[in-house]
C-alpha cells in the first residue's frame, strides 16, 4: 500500500483512526471514551482548589465531579474561575492534566488566546504565498488580541475558506475565553477521532481515505504489536518497551551479533524508531533507555540521531546519560496510553 491512506474504523469497540504512510502505521486516535472523564482537547470552565505545597501546582475543580491539575498556578487563589484545556492523558484515579494555555485549533488555523501575533508555518515556503495567507489572518482577526498560527494546510486552501475559517475560530475562542462566571463547566469538547483525523491529517492530503479497512490494510495487526513490548529492529536486533508505574524501562539488544559495530547499529535503528513507538503507544513521562553497551565515543552520534528523530514529536527533553549508563528522556503524556484503552491496563 503506497502513499498516505486515512482509515476511519473502529478498535475494540471505540471509533479509531489511522494513517498507513507507505504501509507503515505512522498516527493513530483512539476515542478515549471512559478511560479519562475529559479527552484531551476537550475546553473547560474550573474552579481553583486549594494550594498544594511541593506538587509544583494546583489542583482544580472540573464538571461532573472530575479533578485537574495546573502547573501554571503562579497569581491564582482558591474559588477562582479559570479556562483551561485537557493537555494529556492520565492514569486511572489521578487529576488530569490541564493547561491555562488554551488553543483553538481547526483545519487551517490555531488561535492562540493569551499568545498575540500571527505566524505562518514554516511548510509554507513560497515567500509571496506567505505574505498572502498572513494578510488574510491579520484581515479576519482585525481588533483581536489573540493570537493565530496558520497551519500548512492553508497552501492548498481558497482564500475564502482561510478566512471562514480563522474568523470562525476567533469568535468561538473569544466567546469561550470571556464565560468566566459560573462553576466548572464544559466548554468546547474535544473532536472524535474521525473529526480530528480530518482536521489534522489534511497537509499532505491523503491519497485514499477509507471507512472501514482496518483488518484489510493491516492496521489491526499493526495495533496488536504495539500492544507487546518486543519492537522488531533491522539486523536481528529488538528493543523491548515496557512500562511500569514509575518509569518506561526500555531495553536494547543486538541479538546473537555482540561486536561494537553491531552495537551502535542497533543502538541507532532504536533511537530512530523509539520516537514512534512511544507516540503510537500513548506513552511520555520519564523514560529510561538501557542502550546495548558500545563505546562511550560513539555516545555523540547516537543522541545526534535521537534529536533528529524527536523533531516534530510531542514536547520531548534529552536529559542525557546516567552514570549507570542508562539514557533519560523526558516525554510529554499528550494522550491515553493505547494498552489502558484496548486492555485496562
Amino acid at each position: 500500500m503506497k502513499g498516505r491512506v486515512v482509515l476511519l474504523d473502529e478498535i475494540a469497540g471505540r471509533e479509531a483512526a489511522a494513517l498507513m504512510v507507505d504501509g507503515q502505521l505512522e498516527e493513530l486516535i483512539v476515542d478515549a471514551g471512559d478511560a479519562l472523564p475529559f479527552a484531551p482537547g476537550t475546553i473547560l470552565r474550573g474552579v481553583v482548589g486549594r494550594q498544594m505545597k511541593g506538587q509544583g501546582g494546583v489542583f482544580v475543580d472540573l464538571p461532573d465531579g472530575a479533578r485537574g491539575f495546573l502547573r501554571e498556578a503562579k497569581g491564582l487563589s482558591p474559588g477562582q474561575s479559570v479556562i483551561c484545556m485537557v493537555s494529556g492523558g492520565t492514569e486511572a484515579g489521578k487529576a488530569l492534566p490541564v493547561t491555562l494555555r488554551v488553543l483553538f485549533k481547526s483545519r487551517y488555523a490555531i488561535v492562540t488566546p493569551g499568545a498575540p501575533g500571527i505566524n505562518v508555518s514554516r511548510r509554507i515556503r513560497e515567500s509571496e504565498l506567505r505574505d498572502e495567507v498572513q494578510a488574510i489572518a491579520e484581515a479576519a482577526m482585525e481588533g483581536s488580541e489573540m493570537g493565530v498560527i496558520l497551519r500548512s494546510s492553508c497552501a492548498q486552501a481558497a482564500v475564502e475558506e482561510i478566512a471562514e475559517d480563522v474568523g470562525a475560530m476567533k469568535d468561538l475562542a473569544e466567546q469561550v475565553m470571556s464565560d468566566l462566571e459560573g462553576g466548572p463547566e464544559l466548554l468546547v469538547d474535544a473532536l472524535d477521532p474521525h473529526e480530528e483525523a480530518w482536521r489534522d491529517w489534511a497537509d499532505p492530503a491523503p491519497d485514499e481515505v477509507i471507512e472501514g479497512g482496518f483488518d484489510d490494510h493491516g492496521v489491526t495487526d499493526a495495533i496488536e504489536a504495539l500492544l507487546q513490548p518486543r519492537v522488531a529492529l533491522p539486523g536481528g536486533a529488538h528493543m523491548m518497551i515496557e512500562p511500569t508505574r514509575a518509569l518506561i524501562a526500555v531495553d536494547v539488544n543486538t541479538g546473537n551479533d555482540t561486536s561494537p559495530a553491531a552495537a551502535l547499529k542497533a543502538n541507532i535503528a532504536a533511537a530512530r524508531e523509539l520516537p514512534r513507538q512511544l507516540r503510537l503507544r500513548g506513552l511520555g513521562g520519564q523514560i529510561a533507555v538501557d542502550f546495548a553497551p558500545m563505546p562511550k565515543r560513539d555516545r555523540a552520534t547516537l543522541e545526534q540521531q535521537l534529536r533528529r528523530a524527536i523533531k516534530g514529536e510531542a514536547e520531548t527533553t534529552l536529559a542525557g546519560w546516567t552514570p549507570l549508563g542508562n539514557y533519560e528522556i523526558q516525554r510529554k503524556r499528550d494522550r491515553v496510553a493505547l494498552a489502558q484503552l484496548l486492555r485496562g491496563m
